[in-house]
């Protein structure tokens, strides 16, 4: 592997951190929405929306620092590597790096069909 690589590595690391960071504000403020709107349901179906969304929110939001934590470890290892290895990961670390991408795209994937979901929950209340 050549130096170059290991930059790209690197510089796919701090856009997925970053994002993470994007989407913990996002859905911080989703929280935060479903709060102002469970004040203001008194249905029975409509509340155990609510409850959904609000677990919803707590675990993606649990997920979301999860996935970034273990990006971190990651772009550090290969760091480190990188140092001991004269400019070179091995190639469980560049498999590593694939998964973590795919944990990545599936976390996203979810996210936006959560956030669907709660768009379709607040179009429904209106």
């Amino acid at each position: 592997m050549v130096t170059a690589d290991i930059s790209q590595l690197t510089a796919e690391c701090n856009t997925w951190r970053q994002q993470m960071r994007n989407y913990r504000e996002e859905f911080t403020q989703l929280k935060n929405q479903l709060r102002q709107i469970a004040r203001k349901v008194t249905q029975k179906d409509q509340l155990t929306d609510v409850d959904h969304f609000e677990n919803q929110f707590h675990i993606q939001l649990i997920n979301i620092h999860d996935l970034k934590h273990s990006i971190r470890n990651h772009d550090l290892k290969a760091t480190a590597e990188k140092m001991l290895r004269n400019g070179q990961v091995s190639d469980t670390t560049w498999a590593e790096h694939e998964q973590l991408f795919d944990d990545y795209q599936r976390l996203g994937h979810m996210l936006q069909e959560l956030k669907t979901g709660f768009r379709n929950f607040i179009a429904k209340l209106n």
